[in-house]
């Protein structure tokens, strides 16, 4: 009789791991049929995930944490290939490094925060998350960028309610849809290769340009020429937001 139960349990526990599978997998076909979609969203909140996917453009990101090198390169080969990316910073950083942030801003990248510590949410009081986004706008603010809109959740770590909370300080938080893994060092052309094979119309690509990237210059050697050959637009994520939002309009 013990062995009995003992099956059956195992075969309850297959079941429901089959069915979450089966259900996951038809969200996500859902979600890429549709094209333009969010993550944990509602009437009133959302975490913006991949563009209009009836639009060629498509967003490259980098994450800035920690470390003063590496970026340099990363902005020598977008200004080489005239692309403009997002860069999302901790306030930590920017306080750290105003010059380099004002040579990002020069070269017309859009500015984007990642919080001020850059310490999961989800570990985290939400009075604490609070107060770190409220510490990141006044040290953006204090620098002269008071028009920072977009929020990246350390290390995309984040729920309906800090959705929710960024939004009620002005802020949109943006996720990825193609994610090379740059900063694990994985190889140039295996970078190069997810990139390429991934990234499909209205994408939001996540790449860091911390002092932990090793190959990421030298995979951008590759990637933004092969990308514009293949006919995409690069685009800020404002601009795919605006993109969005005017497919959005013109289906209501």
């Amino acid at each position: 009789m013990d062995h009995f139960y003992v099956m059956k349990v195992k075969k309850w526990k297959r079941y429901a791991v089959v069915v979450a599978l089966a259900f996951f997998a038809a969200v996500l076909l859902w979600f890429e049929r549709d094209g333009a979609f969010s993550v944990l969203s509602d009437d009133e909140s959302f975490a913006l995930t991949k563009g209009n996917a009836e639009e060629s453009g498509v967003a490259l990101t980098f994450n800035i944490s920690w470390g003063e090198e590496k970026v340099h390169d990363i902005l020598e080969e977008l200004k080489q290939h005239d692309v403009q990316a997002t860069f999302f910073v901790s306030g930590e950083w920017a306080e750290r490094h105003p010059d380099i942030l004002e040579k990002i801003t020069d070269q017309k990248h859009e500015l984007g925060m990642l919080g001020y510590r850059y310490e999961s949410y989800l570990d985290q009081e939400v009075d604490k998350v609070r107060n770190d986004l409220l510490e990141a706008k006044e040290v953006f603010d204090k620098l002269g960028y008071d028009d920072v809109e977009l929020l990246r959740p350390p290390h995309g770590h984040f729920d309906e309610e800090i959705i929710e909370l960024a939004e009620k300080q002005g802020l949109t938080v943006t996720h990825w849809s193609v994610n090379p893994n740059d900063w694990e060092n994985p190889g140039t052309q295996e970078i190069t290769n997810m990139v390429m094979e991934q990234t499909t119309n209205g994408d939001i690509i996540l790449m860091h340009a911390s002092d932990s990237v090793k190959q990421t210059a030298n995979a951008l050697q590759t990637i933004l020429p092969g990308l514009q050959n293949k006919k995409f637009q690069f685009v800020t994520i404002s601009e795919l937001i605006n993109q969005a939002h005017a497919e959005s309009r013109l289906t209501d």
